[in-house]
C-alpha cells in the first residue's frame, strides 16, 4: 500500500507559477500527477520513471509543466510556469508499480488532490 499526500495548489493569475509536491510513503516504479477538471475525464498531465528519472508528458503542458523528484524525500515536484486558466483542475499524485510509465490506466494509488485555479 503506497500513501500520497499533495499539497502547493492555490489560485493564481494567468501566466503565474505554482509548485505541487506529493510526498509518498513508499517508492514505486513510477510517479505521475493527473488533473481533472469539473465535467472532464482525467487527464495525465506528467509522470516520471523514479529509477531512471526519466519523464512525459502530456502535449497540453509540455514546455511549461516540469516533473521532479528527490528520491532521499520520497517526494516528486511538478512546477507549472505559464498557467493558463485551462489549467484549472484538482491535481492528484499518483503512483503505479508497471514498468511504462506511459500506460496511465496503470496507476493504482492516489493521493486526494489539490485544487488549482487560473484566473484571466
Amino acid at each position: 500500500q503506497v500513501q500520497l499526500a499533495e499539497s502547493g495548489g492555490g489560485s493564481v493569475q494567468t501566466g503565474g507559477s505554482l509548485r505541487l509536491s506529493c510526498v509518498a510513503s513508499a517508492r514505486r516504479a513510477c510517479m505521475g500527477w493527473f488533473r481533472q477538471a469539473p465535467g472532464k475525464e482525467r487527464e495525465g498531465v506528467a509522470a516520471i520513471f523514479t529509477g531512471s528519472s526519466g519523464t512525459i508528458y502530456g502535449d497540453s503542458v509540455k514546455g511549461r509543466f516540469t516533473i521532479s523528484q528527490d528520491n532521499a524525500k520520497n517526494t516528486v515536484y511538478l512546477q507549472m510556469n505559464g498557467l493558463k486558466p485551462e489549467d484549472t483542475a484538482m491535481y492528484y499524485c499518483a503512483a503505479s508499480g508497471f514498468w511504462d510509465c506511459r500506460k496511465w490506466s496503470m496507476y493504482n494509488y492516489w493521493g486526494q488532490g489539490t485544487q488549482v485555479t487560473v484566473s484571466s
